[in-house]
């Protein structure tokens, strides 16, 4: 088995008197596509702001690649190969696919004049390039130049993926990717996400979407009351009787049985 690429030890949070995690940990493998699912004020979202920096860890350690990044400044940890998308898309709608993609450089740019630089200033502006690159790699069949707010929701929610692609992560982090897509455009979502993990990007999600966690990933992580209930692949989270009464509900696991 391959070592760990990124490692969660023991982490836990707390606001005011408030504990929001205790002593949570899993670890992710090169490639692989980790689900973390649970109810709603379970700890997911923290756990993203925990690894990605916004908030401080408490207690515990955060391991990427090797190198402990728990103290480390969110500018760093994407410089490290960590990268993150939201859940509410937060591309500029009135910008065109090519400029929403250069917005992911800033952690690649040494100096603030090359992030200031006017994205058509030059024919080989070597960002640009590696935009286009980055769409082309990801597979993503879209005009660069199509302003982005014209572009079916499903669309800009890969746009969105593929800006994240250009840090160059390791670990790519998705909150609730599936969030507003119907069936055909999460489907497809499941698919082009599938595709990106074979170039050894390893992906961690949160997502209530049960079916879009059967299509894509090969290990769950459940959260309840800011503690790990369970882990294990997403079939065996259908037969777990702690996630039945905490989550899921035996109805809905029927039906992703049956799916």
């Amino acid at each position: 088995m391959s070592d760990p690429i990124l490692q969660i030890s023991n982490v836990s949070k707390s606001f005011g008197g408030l504990k929001v995690l205790e002593d949570v940990s899993f670890n992710l493998t090169p490639g692989q596509r980790f689900g973390l699912i649970g109810p709603n004020g379970a700890g997911k979202t923290t756990v993203f702001n925990l690894l990605s920096g916004v908030y401080a860890v408490d207690r515990g350690s955060v391991v990427l690649a090797g190198k402990d990044i728990t103290n480390l400044p969110i500018r760093e940890r994407i410089g490290l190969g960590l990268s993150r998308s939201f859940q509410n898309i937060r591309l500029m709608p009135h910008l065109s696919v090519i400029e929403n993609v250069l917005m992911g450089q800033h952690c690649q740019s040494s100096q603030i004049t090359e992030m200031l630089k006017p994205i058509n200033w030059m024919k080989n502006n070597k960002w640009k390039q590696r935009a286009m690159e980055t769409l082309e790699n990801a597979g993503l069949k879209v005009d660069p130049g199509s302003t982005v707010g014209e572009l079916p929701y499903g669309v800009r929610k890969k746009i969105e993926v593929v800006r994240a692609l250009m840090s160059k992560p390791s670990v790519l982090m998705l909150d609730e990717p599936a969030a507003g897509l119907n069936a055909r455009e999460t489907s497809e979502l499941a698919d082009f996400l599938h595709e990106i993990s074979t170039r050894n990007v390893t992906l961690l999600l949160v997502e209530h979407d049960m079916n879009f966690i059967h299509a894509l990933c090969e290990r769950v992580a459940v959260l309840n009351f800011g503690s790990k209930i369970f882990e294990g692949t997403p079939k065996e989270v259908n037969r777990d009787k702690a996630v039945l009464e905490a989550y899921l509900g035996t109805s809905t696991l029927e039906a992703s049985d049956a799916a």
